[in-house]
């Protein structure tokens, strides 16, 4: 494990311990059944400026959205990259956005705290039990129902995908207006996604059609990740042989490369490079499937809707896996290449 990251799970359990009992707020029922046609403005926090935490919010969003069509939801995010990924979502309002780094803008980052105040909410909720930040902003955000966003025993009993960053939120959120009496629809669970339009999935077809040159679908790798997720150069050159052999008289193999700009099988395959993260959802919108390990692109490429499988060897597979249709997640510790050779081509079959 890096540094970084020891220094950041030393600081979560730190945290964690300070705000254990920031909790559920006091629900008056018979007030929220009388009001909840006025749900006009609502709150998630998930003060993270990661690229697939912010994106795992998207199904909660849609969720509030189909719940009260007629609120503005708020979000309180950190960093600068939720403007890109809400800017197609006509629900969104404000976005309150902490500094990415802290530190180095320490007087901003504590008037963005204390401008929480200065808000006020029908309904305030924590969109991942996790995060010590977000248990602070939803204590003190202006609210007159606060969920926290703890884990439920009978959820997790209940729903066998419960503990999905995505998901648990909103199965709480279902529960806890049920539990005040608001008849909620037991719905499937939506989907990541950033409202690509038409427009942008017509211009990611063309670049795209502009790098292959030819009428022949395409599959689509990402050899990067952070850290210990990122498979080495010994595991993707033989997978990326294999899919050589498999796939390439039938369809273009295409890596989409990361920011550092960097390349897992040293750039042997056909690539694409791009710092906009619309237009590279709008690329992979447009491929038949895409491939990688467990990173932030993993869950464009699901909120871009294309069928997406997550490789993963160390995170949490049940947490974080894409769930779009035809997407999965895969344990490389239990399966093989033939194994994953194996999903691809029912993903392909599918598509066909």
């Amino acid at each position: 494990m890096s540094f970084k990251r020891k220094v950041n799970r030393f600081r979560g359990i730190v945290m964690h311990s300070l705000t254990k009992h920031i909790g559920r707020s006091a629900f008056d029922k018979e007030s929220f059944k009388s009001s909840n046609e006025a749900i006009k403005r609502v709150l998630i926090s998930r003060p993270n400026s990661r690229l697939g935490n912010q994106l795992l919010i998207t199904p909660l969003v849609q969720e509030v959205s189909n719940i009260f069509p007629d609120c503005k939801i708020d979000l309180f995010v950190r960093g600068n990259i939720a403007p890109v990924l809400f800017g197609n979502n006509e629900n969104i309002g404000r976005i309150i956005r902490l500094p990415k780094k802290p530190f180095k803008e320490l007087f901003k980052y504590m008037n963005v705290w204390i401008s929480l105040r200065k808000y006020h909410y029908d309904i305030v909720i924590n969109g991942d039990q996790h995060s010590s930040s977000g248990r602070i902003s939803t204590q003190i955000a202006n609210a007159r129902y606060k969920f926290s966003g703890d884990i439920d025993d009978e959820l997790n009993v209940r729903y066998k995908d419960y503990k999905h960053m995505a998901k648990m939120p909103i199965y709480n959120l279902r529960k806890d207006l049920t539990d005040l009496g608001l008849e909620v629809e037991n719905s499937q669970i939506p989907y990541l996604d950033i409202n690509l339009s038409a427009t942008e999935i017509q211009e990611g077809k063309e670049i795209l059609q502009n790098i292959v040159a030819n009428d022949k679908k395409t599959i689509c790798i990402y050899t990067f990740a952070t850290a210990d997720k990122c498979y080495s150069p010994s595991w993707w050159k033989p997978f990326y042989e294999r899919l050589k052999e498999e796939y390439a008289e039938k369809f273009n193999i295409l890596e989409m490369l990361p920011a550092e700009n960097v390349s897992q099988i040293d750039f042997q395959a056909l690539s694409y490079y791009s710092r906009d993260l619309r237009e590279m959802a709008a690329v992979i919108q447009n491929t038949e499937v895409f491939i990688t390990g467990d990173c932030g692109v993993m869950h464009l490429a699901s909120a871009a809707h294309t069928p997406t499988i997550g490789l993963f060897s160390v995170s949490n597979l049940e947490r974080y896996k894409p769930y779009n249709k035809g997407s999965l997640g895969i344990d490389t510790n239990t399966t093989d290449t033939d194994g994953i050779v194996r999903e691809i081509d029912k993903i392909l079959s599918a598509n066909i």
